[in-house]
Parts: structure tokens; C-alpha cells; sequence
């Protein structure tokens, strides 16, 4: 087991990375500080992984929500479901939530945590790979609104992360290829070396080889956690973690959350994004043929939904959360492992590029 810190003063945190972690309950029950933990998992997930996880919890008033599965219910109706159990079983302010599962669950959970009775403490155990590189770690949870992605949450860190990488063994091959997008964001935003080993060990990755994920997991996370200590709610730095996100997110909105993993949504958004780039004179031609070339070895979309133009993407994003006094935000290339978070762009070499790479382009 490998333990990397998230250091935010009194809301500093540990992760933990191994194999074979719910086989210790310590790592679970030192993180709580109550006598009562609810588990909130999803159909998929509760089946193969939830009983360890209630037999560390075994000398506690224990309780489980099983959630719906997919993106598509990561809703405040599905939210209000968590709620109910939490106030049918009587829990307390001094109760701790365990979100078993994926980002969805991740993120509800955590939601449900930062507002249960104003605040209660939670602990990650992500079973995804993106949920393990990304979206446990950070503290940003929320759910989706039908005009826009994760637009209703709160900033709750996490009492730890538990990261099992063995959980890996049954993820979908689609699912791992989505969490690998998450994984390639880490080396284009400031980290030019691990990009060039993803490309040398990717078919590794794609293999489940233990030695190459448990390296990408703890770089990723050892990435993410140097970015959030230094801008915990994304007041400057942190939004570089977002490369790719805003055209993601308009794919997931405009194609209602049940179509395009998040994973896939943000590969074709970072593609875009380096486009962009391009043709802004910023990033270099070949630069943006390794990323291309990496995404679709990874197995992942490079281009947007065939039925999405230019119209589409730009009604979706004039609703992201980095608009800021109605000028957009985006995070764009300078080079591999140089990105800024930069509104000083030209919006007509924006719809250039949009018009050129979605289906304005066959119209």
C-alpha cells in the first residue's frame, strides 16, 4: 500500500492505494468518528464489492442505499433518495457516509454529505479508474441539472480516499478507457514526462497490467492532490483540471447523460480544445496528432457526436460554471504539459473550429 496526502490544513487527508484494501477494515472504521455509517452504492457495484465493506462496519449502526446505476440518475430526485434513508434510519449529524462506487456515486454521495444536516463526513472508496484519478479526490461533488453538467453541488473533502485497485478486475473495458482520458489529462495539463509514458505503456494499461495502472493511479492522484492543495475551489490554478471539460460537458448535456461516458465526452472535448489551440498559433500541429493518436489507442471518441454543430456546443457551454461575468473560460494548450485557463481568445476562431470538426462540417 502506497499513502499520498492531500494537504489542506485541518481538512488534509490521506489516499490510499493498494491491492486488496477492503480486505482492511482499519483503513475504513479509523476514519470514522461516529458510531453510524451509511454505505451508498449502485446496482452494478453492490453485488461485488459492498459486503467487506458493511463487515468493517460490523461494530457500528450500519446502513446501505442502493442507488440506480449511470449517469443519467445523478439527479437531485436520486439525491432525495439518499436523504430518506439517512432520516428513515435516524442517522446523525455525527453519521459518516462510504461512497462505494463510481464518479456518480462519488459525486452524489459527497453532495448528499456537504447538506445532510449541514455537513457530515464521508469517505471515498472509488471503484472506477476515473473515479480513482479523478473524481474522488478534490472534494467537488454535485449532480447534474437537464440545461447543464454538475451545476448544483458544494465543495466537502473527503475524511480519506480508499483506493482498491483489484476492483479494477471487473470494470467494463469501456469504462477503463473512460477513466484512461481522465489519466492522459494529467500529463497534457503539466506533466510532459508521464504523457510520454503513457504513450510508450499504454497497451500495458489497456491490459490491466497491476505494476502500469498502480503507476498511473498514483501519478494521477499525486497530481491532482499537488493542484488542489494549491487552489481547493478553483479560484485560479485548479481549473487546469478541467482541460477538455467544458466541450465534455456539453456533449454529456446535449446528449442527456445517458449516451457518452464522462471519460469519452472529455477525450473528444480535449481533442477540441487542441484543435483550438492549433489554430490559435498556440500548440503545434504534430503535438496535436500525439494527442489524437493516445485518445484513440486508448480506445476513446476523438470527434464529437455526429449530430452536435456548432450551435449546440455554444448554447451548452455559455451555461458552464467558468463562465465568469459572461466571458467563457477555457483551458487550452501552449505545448504537451503546458495548459492555461485563459478567456483571452478570439470567439470567432472558437466557431472556426467548431464549424470545421462537428457536423456543421457535412452539413
Amino acid at each position: 500500500m502506497e499513502t499520498l496526502h492531500v494537504e489542506l490544513g485541518e481538512r488534509s487527508y490521506p489516499i490510499y492505494i493498494g491491492s486488496g484494501l477492503l480486505a482492511e477494515p482499519e483503513l475504513i472504521t479509523r476514519h470514522i468518528r461516529g458510531r453510524a455509517a451509511m454505505v451508498v452504492s449502485n446496482e452494478t457495484v453492490a453485488p461485488l464489492y459492498l459486503k467487506p465493506v458493511l463487515d468493517a462496519l460490523g461494530g457500528y449502526k450500519a446502513g446501505e442505499t442502493i442507488l440506480p446505476d449511470g449517469e443519467i440518475y445523478k439527479n437531485l430526485d436520486t439525491l432525495n433518495v439518499i436523504y430518506t434513508r439517512l432520516l428513515e434510519r435516524h442517522f446523525d449529524r455525527r453519521a459518516t457516509l462510504l461512497a462505494l462506487g463510481g464518479g456518480v456515486v462519488g459525486d452524489m454521495t459527497g453532495f448528499a454529505a456537504a447538506t445532510y444536516q449541514r455537513g457530515v463526513d464521508f469517505i471515498q472508496i472509488p471503484t472506477t479508474l476515473l473515479a480513482q484519478v479523478d473524481s474522488s479526490v478534490g472534494g467537488k461533488t454535485g449532480v447534474n441539472h437537464p440545461l447543464g453538467k454538475n451545476m448544483i453541488g458544494a465543495f466537502h473533502q473527503p475524511r480519506a480516499v480508499i483506493i482498491d485497485t483489484r476492483t479494477l478486475d471487473t470494470l467494463e473495458d469501456r469504462q477503463l478507457s473512460a477513466g484512461l482520458a481522465e489519466v492522459i489529462k494529467y500529463g497534457l495539463i503539466d506533466d510532459a514526462e508521464f504523457f510520454a509514458w503513457l504513450e510508450a505503456r499504454l497497451d500495458e494499461l489497456l491490459a490491466r497490467e497491476p505494476a502500469a495502472l498502480a503507476h498511473a493511479i498514483r501519478r494521477s492522484c499525486a497530481d491532482k492532490a499537488r493542484v488542489v492543495a494549491a487552489d481547493e475551489r478553483e479560484q485560479g490554478r485548479r481549473a487546469l483540471l478541467n482541460l477538455g471539460h467544458t466541450f465534455g460537458h456539453a456533449i454529456e448535456t446535449h446528449t442527456g447523460y445517458d449516451t457518452w461516458l464522462h471519460g469519452e465526452a472529455v477525450a473528444a472535448g480535449m481533442v477540441l480544445a487542441a484543435e483550438l489551440s492549433a489554430r490559435l498559433g498556440w500548440l503545434a500541429t504534430d503535438a496535436v496528432a500525439r494527442i489524437r493518436t493516445l485518445l484513440q489507442r486508448a480506445r476513446l471518441p476523438v470527434e464529437p457526436p455526429p449530430h452536435m454543430g456548432t450551435a449546440d456546443f455554444l448554447q451548452h457551454m455559455a451555461v458552464d460554471k467558468k463562465v465568469i461575468d459572461g466571458r467563457l473560460r477555457l483551458v487550452l494548450l501552449r505545448g504537451i504539459g503546458q495548459a492555461v485557463v485563459t478567456d483571452d481568445f478570439d470567439p470567432a476562431v472558437l466557431r472556426d473550429t467548431l464549424e470545421a470538426l462537428t457536423a456543421d462540417a457535412t452539413a
